[in-house]
């Protein structure tokens, strides 16, 4: 069984990961790919600076991500460069693991993954669980752990699918407003339909 596990930014997915992990349950994690697979020495790494240039390389030879970061916002059709030179090596490593996992013996593997409905990878899955948090939840979590202003923070949440969209294809839905104690019991209860039928 192939578990998507996503949310939006700040709605407590890497609560919902870590108490995955927890049970012993391998998580791949697509945003530390995504940074795994930019690392000095790679060809992602190598395409991105053969296309954007020395300027997004940093003098240690990491990736400039602020740099890169401020190209691809102001120019959206950088930004698809970009994800057709990152996706397809984050998608072959996702793999790879999925594969040793399976090997492994592995019957549950969760694919932990920000933007799957944004870059729609439901084929990726069998199930979706969503980590679902209303909007001013969302909104003052986000204020808090990055001490972003309000206006910083509305703009970084509409740059996602709204949550509330979100729920209308997911297979389950964890709200995360209250307690970990009470994330977890949700949990526990998906995992069980889940991973016994």
């Amino acid at each position: 069984m192939l578990i998507g596990l996503t949310g939006g930014i700040a709605s407590g997915k890497s609560t919902v990961s870590e108490i995955i992990q927890s049970k012993g349950i391998p998580v791949i994690d697509a945003d530390q790919i995504s940074r795994e697979v930019v690392e000095p020495g790679t060809e992602a790494l190598q395409l991105i600076s053969e296309h954007f240039g020395q300027s997004v390389i940093n003098e240690d030879g990491t990736l400039a991500r602020k740099k890169l970061g401020e190209i691809i916002f102001e120019h959206p059709e950088e930004r698809q460069i970009l994800n057709k030179i990152v996706h397809p090596a984050v998608r072959n490593r996702m793999n790879e693991l999925k594969e040793r996992y399976v090997e492994e013996g592995e019957k549950t593997i969760v694919f932990d993954i920000p933007l799957l409905f944004e870059s729609d990878l439901f084929h990726l899955v069998d199930k979706v669980l969503l980590v679902y948090v209303d909007e001013e939840t969302q909104l003052k979590r986000l204020m808090n752990r990055d001490l972003a202003g309000e206006k910083d923070a509305k703009l970084r949440i509409a740059s996602q699918m709204p949550l509330q969209k979100k729920r209308e294809r997911a297979d389950a839905i964890i709200d995360n407003s209250s307690t970990v104690e009470e994330t977890r019991r949700q949990l526990e209860e998906i995992l069980d339909e889940w991973i016994v039928s």
